[in-house]
């Protein structure tokens, strides 16, 4: 399997591995042209939905050489789901990326009961989806990220020991913010691209409130697209209003927060969203 990636993705190797909780994951490890640990280590950034996300923005890893706006070097750790669990990546992320606690909104109901309807998702699959949303375990997750992957990557790739970043999309990006305002200092900066803030009640705002007036340290840079608020989708405009809503709460609270507006949809923001994270928030 390592050997496909090669050709597939330059200087990208992949293993499968499974988490403390039982779980197994897919992880592809992209290191930047001509890596050399021995002379210089480089940190790592985290990048979720690796079934979806690596062959968009693992290639971006050459902007570590634009000669315009170089990016700092980084080793890209995707992370995604193995053999059949594959197949089912978009079900079983709702386990891993969702905090815990966090209500399952009613707009997002109603766009899965359309896929059953349009026929892009059977009745089955629609049950299994929204089951995984019911016993969400972000916690786990972020524990595995940090204290089961990390270490092989460490050990294995001679990584910097700090610097690293976080990058999420979606579901994704509502983890990004989750592990964010865990105030964890394991990682540097964090992109939160169209977060997953679909219900008002969201856990995102419970623990903003309960962090009070002092922000975590770490960098958030957070995106959302131009097509989400405009369109006629209501789980997508709902899920940009939540987002600027949460945006305008961290206003008078000064922090290291950016953000911006990519003129994407929903689908096609994701490699926007990544690039904006590496200008803003890894720039040389």
């Amino acid at each position: 399997m390592s050997t496909m990636w090669q050709g597939c993705l330059a200087h990208t190797d992949y293993f499968e591995t499974r988490s403390s909780g039982g779980h197994d994951y897919g992880v592809w490890v992209t290191t930047p042209p001509s890596y050399d640990p021995a002379a210089a280590q480089a940190p790592v950034v985290y990048v979720l939905d690796g079934n979806w996300a690596v062959g968009m923005t693992a290639p971006l890893i050459i902007t570590q050489l634009d000669p315009m706006q170089s990016i700092q070097p980084y080793v890209q750790v995707s992370v995604g789901y193995a053999g059949e669990e594959a197949e089912h990546w978009e079900r079983l992320r709702n386990r891993d990326l969702v905090p815990p606690g966090e209500p399952i909104a009613k707009e997002y109901v109603d766009a899965v009961e359309m896929g059953v309807e349009t026929g892009t998702m059977t009745r089955e699959q629609a049950d299994a989806y929204l089951a995984e949303l019911g016993d969400s375990r972000g916690d786990m997750f972020l524990n595995f990220l940090t204290d089961d992957l990390h270490p092989r990557i460490e050990r294995d790739y001679g990584t910097a020991p700090s610097g690293h970043g976080l990058f999420g999309y979606s579901y994704g990006g509502l983890f990004s913010l989750y592990a964010w305002l865990t105030n964890s200092t394991f990682f540097e900066s964090i992109g939160a691209g169209s977060p997953g803030i679909v219900d008002e009640d969201s856990q995102v705002f419970a623990r903003l409130q309960a962090m009070g007036d002092t922000l975590p340290a770490t960098k958030l840079h957070v995106t959302f697209n131009e097509r989400e608020i405009l369109g006629d989708m209501a789980v997508y405009q709902t899920l940009a209003k939540n987002t600027a809503t949460f945006l305008h709460r961290l206003t008078s609270r000064g922090g290291s927060v950016t953000s911006a507006l990519m003129h994407e949809t929903h689908v096609t923001g994701l490699q926007a969203s990544f690039l904006s994270y590496l200008r803003t928030c890894r720039a040389q």
